[in-house]
């Protein structure tokens, strides 16, 4: 059996503390609860994480990379508890390979209503995975965090016609942006693995739109 890494407990303990942006501090009360789980392991190329990408024509989040995740239920006995049940039913993962070790500030996702608790796993004993649940689910991807880190994967999105612009990363196929996108931006400098990074043109500047993402320029 594969233990705890020393750099994952370390990066929860760090986590635990991490800085939530403004714009996503819960409200003192009201919105759906909620959970998503992190889920890191290690192949030959070293710690990855989980994504899964959502099918087109959904209500919320259509086509869009995501951890797995989704309501609390009033079955579910705690946040750790939903973010793994989640997981199994959205890309078959068993969890009794899962390890929970820690969990991030509950974030706020004001357009969805959305309280999130992130949790942090340990996939101790990784299963096969896919597209478990076929309404929700189109690909699932393991992604090492060194694409992630690489500069040359790295982008920006800006959000609506407003000032705002958020990471973005390209891999495996995928978009990684939004909610997503904004905490593996952290986790990847709690982590050490940032690499120094520009946006070189606009081609790597994406705006977010109701029809989904362009390229700006």
């Amino acid at each position: 059996m594969n233990s705890t890494p020393l750099w994952l407990s370390a990066l929860a303990d760090a986590a635990r503390t991490m800085p939530v942006p403004e714009p996503m501090h819960p409200p003192a009360r009201g919105g759906r609860e909620s959970a998503v789980l992190i889920l890191f392991g290690e192949t030959d190329r070293g710690p990855d994480l989980l994504l899964i990408q959502r099918k087109e024509g959904l209500r919320r989040h259509a086509g869009q990379p995501a951890f797995p995740g989704g309501r609390i239920e009033l079955t579910d006995p705690s946040p750790e508890a939903a973010a793994v049940r989640e997981a199994e039913e959205e890309t078959g993962a068993i969890p009794a390979g899962i390890d929970v070790v820690g969990r991030l500030p509950e974030l706020y996702l004001s357009f969805s209503d959305f309280r999130v608790a992130p949790v942090l796993g340990w996939w101790r004993e990784p299963s096969e995975v896919r597209a478990a649940d076929i309404d929700e689910v189109a690909a699932v991807s393991r992604v090492p965090v060194a694409d992630l880190a690489d500069p040359a994967n790295r982008v920006k999105v800006r959000y609506g016609d407003g000032p705002m612009w958020g990471p973005g990363f390209r891999v495996d196929g995928m978009l990684v942006w939004g909610f997503t996108g904004q905490i593996i931006d952290g986790l990847l400098a709690l982590g050490g693995w940032e690499l120094p990074w520009r946006v070189r043109g606009l081609t790597d500047e994406f705006e977010a739109t109701p029809q989904g993402l362009r390229p700006v320029g």
